[in-house]
């Protein structure tokens, strides 16, 4: 029997009012995995009106039980490893490791919200007279609209509300259609099961067809006040147009076209294996993931040899096997679109160093390319996919003018073993993330996670994303009765 999802609006599970549903699909099989309720700007306005009338009571909720709901969800997220195996494995295609990484760090940011939940917040000003107390405090800033994505969906999913509720507000979210269930219903179900009040998370899937009708009947609603939207950089520049419009702040987490850097002093078997997992962790479906891996040329030959050998290697099939390390895309669809930029790049000169060839249902084979030019669609657009490009460089003035060649700045890992030079290199990359002998993917629920440029603006992550979600209230007390001109 398959597995079927209303909305959550005020606690309770409920139809969409159009009644119709979304068939949410198994990259795997092609089959239909479940089906969820397929909401409309009526849906919409519903859940809304749930996070408003919550807010006020959630706000007020002491700070030790609203720490004790994050704390307790975490709990019971860590004790759900399997489902969560299970789950990801159906809905998105992901491995065992890459699925129970989602649940370990999941459960951190949860943790990380309990404690921001009772951090400081505000600041004691010096008042002008000498005598008054002069405050700036942090409230919250009433109902937060998220968008959760697909492809690290546990993770995500609760970056995309953990921050938000933490600082008092409540949340409608709409998660992905490819993944409605791991970034928003199983989440909510452990936030709930935990003590989150009703209506304190609301969630509205929708079918695609609507999902511009849906976000913009949510980012529009003059009742939210914060927006919150992880995903591509093309759909992201609608959600931050949208709540621009609407004179509403927002934290954009966008794509990326993220470098590794191989300097001329690195190790090279530590920086094969670095490249290996940074590109092909989640079959390269994360916004870290390094597109371009950037080396020295006094090390390209050595290293380009055993990372074609090491990618060649790596298994590919079903995400249930526990050997595979190249799972299925998130879709058919987005192999064969993986499988175009390759045949792109190939048809205008680039050299197949490994991989290569046509995607075997929604698995692609990992893929290393050389010889990758400016014409080529790959050298600029986001791969999302396993496949990356080995480009060589002369010095690190030309390795920093290609890790910039970018409009996204999200994040890049620089491979060196003398860490002053790697810093001073690293303080030359225009992104909002920078690793040093290390790869570009990496995530901390206490650190600011954020890119520039094309790659959003804002930050999640510690006391970053409480900021993000409250405003700031100049508040005094005067110590005595003013004297006025008249």
């Amino acid at each position: 029997m398959t597995l079927h999802r209303g909305l959550l609006i005020g606690g309770q599970e409920v139809p969409a009012t159009s009644g119709r549903t979304e068939d949410d699909i198994n990259p795997s099989t092609g089959e239909v995995y479940a089906t969820v309720a397929a909401a409309d700007a009526q849906d919409v306005e519903h859940a809304v009106d749930a996070a408003e009338s919550a807010a006020e009571a959630w706000a007020a909720t002491g700070t030790g039980a609203r720490r004790a709901v994050f704390l307790k969800a975490a709990e019971l997220l860590e004790s759900r490893g399997e489902a969560a195996v299970s789950l990801m494995a159906e809905e998105v295609g992901g491995s065992r490791p890459w699925a129970l990484f989602n649940v370990h760090l999941a459960a951190g940011i949860l943790r990380e919200a309990a404690a921001a939940v009772s951090a400081p917040r505000g600041e004691v000003l010096t008042p002008d007279d000498g005598g008054s107390l002069s405050l700036a405090v942090r409230a919250p800033v009433g109902v937060v609209a998220a968008f959760a994505p697909w492809n690290a969906p546990l993770i995500l999913g609760i970056r995309a509300v953990a921050a938000p509720l933490a600082a008092g507000n409540t949340v409608v979210v709409k998660p992905s259609e490819e993944a409605p269930l791991a970034c928003g219903y199983f989440l909510a179900d452990v936030l709930r099961e935990a003590g989150l009040p009703d209506g304190a998370l609301n969630v509205v899937s929708n079918a695609r067809e609507d999902a511009a009708e849906v976000a913009e009947a949510l980012v529009g609603d003059p009742r939210v006040r914060a927006v919150n939207f992880t995903g591509s950089t093309n759909v992201g520049r609608v959600i931050g147009n949208l709540a621009s419009q609407h004179l509403k702040p927002a934290v954009l987490e966008l794509g990326g076209k993220n470098a590794i850097v191989v300097l001329d002093d690195a190790d090279v078997d530590y920086a094969v294996d670095a490249a290996t997992f940074g590109v092909f962790m989640n079959a390269g479906q994360i916004c870290m993931s390094g597109d371009r891996v950037l080396v020295h040329e006094s090390l390209a030959a050595d290293f380009t040899e055993k990372f074609a050998a090491k990618v060649s290697a790596l298994p590919h099939g079903a995400p249930t096997d526990p050997e595979t390390v190249i799972g299925p895309l998130v879709s058919e669809a987005a192999a064969h679109r993986v499988a175009a930029l390759v045949q792109d790049a190939v048809g205008k000169g680039a050299k197949v160093l490994a991989g290569g060839g046509a995607p075997t249902g929604a698995v692609h084979p990992a893929t290393v390319l050389s010889g990758v030019t400016k014409e080529m669609d790959l050298y600029y657009g986001e791969a999302f996919g396993p496949v990356c490009a080995v480009t060589p460089f002369a010095d690190d003035e030309e390795a920093i003018r290609l890790v910039n060649d970018t409009d996204h700045g999200l994040t890049c890992g620089i491979l060196t073993e003398n860490g002053t030079h790697g810093l001073a290199v690293a303080r030359r990359v225009r992104t909002g993330i920078v690793h040093v002998n290390d790869q570009s993917v990496a995530d901390e629920p206490q650190a600011p996670f954020g890119g520039v440029k094309s790659s959003g603006y804002g930050r999640f992550g510690g006391r970053w994303g409480i900021e993000a979600f409250t405003d700031t209230r100049w508040v005094t007390l005067a110590s005595k009765h003013a004297r006025y001109p008249f």
